[in-house]
């Protein structure tokens, strides 16, 4: 049950979160949640980094919506957990006792809480909660793995959308920046695209701070360090335009920068929840820019599979993840 009738999970306004669950559908035992990184964001700054109002804002959003979506920026996030219950017509393949991370939003996912959220102190991404959450029969779940600790595959397998598309987007001998290089999608990005054969990376990121731990992980050939909402400024650190741009930062503004630094005939890969349809499309526009403007929906057949891959076997990569997640 949605409210308004009529329409799809994400576009809800309320899901009904109740635990019963349908014969097609998985209920999941919740520990732990991922809130993106623009939802996350633009909570802490609104709140001046006060975690106890970005926890009751979070628990009000939930609370009051039956899942996880700011409804400001649109986004959620994702979760891990144990199946539960799993109805006899589920094609998920899931069985009760399955830890598993979602691999769908939670503004489509019904969510409920019950703890309150009290071991969370509103300061970072990863939520530890108890409650419960249902997966309808189109969406889409991992089993995680045994040899990665769960926090580790939950901030990974969040956006592990972004180096699949990335893979499948780089052809060998291209070009590629990424802006938000030091970042959960933006390292995966990078090493997907060396993977991929691309004969010049950039990581582009906004401070001296990250460009150093970048420049530690290997990940980029080039590392600049610019505000990707200064398309000028972003545009000179990068340097001799790109054949591909993939932004994966958390702020609001960067899509002008990004067209900018790409080559014409080339191609941008917005992975951002921050990202404008409006600016990106009237921005390209109004700079005569022939490029391809390709939005991250998340979802690539074996996209898990592959980041998991990029974690076990790219050091630079699960440095970084790992250093964050010790913040």
């Amino acid at each position: 049950m949605v409210t308004p009738a009529g329409v799809l999970p994400q576009a809800a306004e309320r899901l009904d979160a109740r635990p019963e669950i349908g014969a097609d559908e998985v209920r999941i035992a919740v520990e732990r949640l991922n809130l993106d990184a623009a939802s996350f964001r633009q909570l802490a700054e609104k709140h001046g980094g006060d975690g106890d109002k970005v926890r009751a804002e979070v628990l009000e959003i939930i609370g009051s919506r039956g899942k996880m979506q700011n409804p400001v920026t649109g986004s959620g996030g994702m979760l891990i957990g144990t199946v539960d219950e799993v109805g006899p017509d589920s094609p998920l393949g899931l069985k009760p006792g399955d830890r598993v991370a979602t691999l769908v939003s939670l503004t489509l996912t019904p969510l409920a809480v019950t703890d309150g959220l009290a071991g969370w102190d509103g300061r970072g991404e990863q939520v530890p909660c108890a409650g419960h959450a249902i997966l309808f029969a189109r969406s889409v779940a991992a089993v995680l793995p045994d040899d990665l600790d769960s926090r580790l595959a939950l901030a990974v397998l969040d956006v592990c959308g972004a180096p699949a598309l990335t893979a499948r987007v780089v052809r060998p001998g291209a070009s590629v920046a990424v802006l938000g290089g030091a970042g959960k999608s933006g390292s995966l990005s990078l090493a997907a695209a060396r993977r991929s054969g691309a004969a010049r990376t950039v990581g582009v990121v906004p401070s001296e701070a990250e460009a150093a731990l970048l420049r530690d992980a290997g990940l980029a050939d080039h590392v600049a360090v610019a505000d990707a909402r200064d398309p000028v400024a972003l545009a000179a650190a990068v340097g001799e335009p790109v054949d591909v741009t993939v932004v994966c930062v958390d702020v609001p503004g960067c899509e002008h920068g990004a067209i900018l630094a790409t080559a014409a005939g080339g191609t941008v890969v917005f992975f951002s929840m921050a990202t404008s349809f409006a600016a990106a499309a009237l921005g390209a526009e109004g700079l005569a820019a022939d490029v391809t403007m390709l939005v991250g929906n998340g979802y690539v057949p074996g996209h898990a599979e592959y980041a998991l891959e990029l974690v076990r076997e790219v050091p630079g990569v699960r440095k970084l993840f790992e250093g964050r997640l010790t913040l």
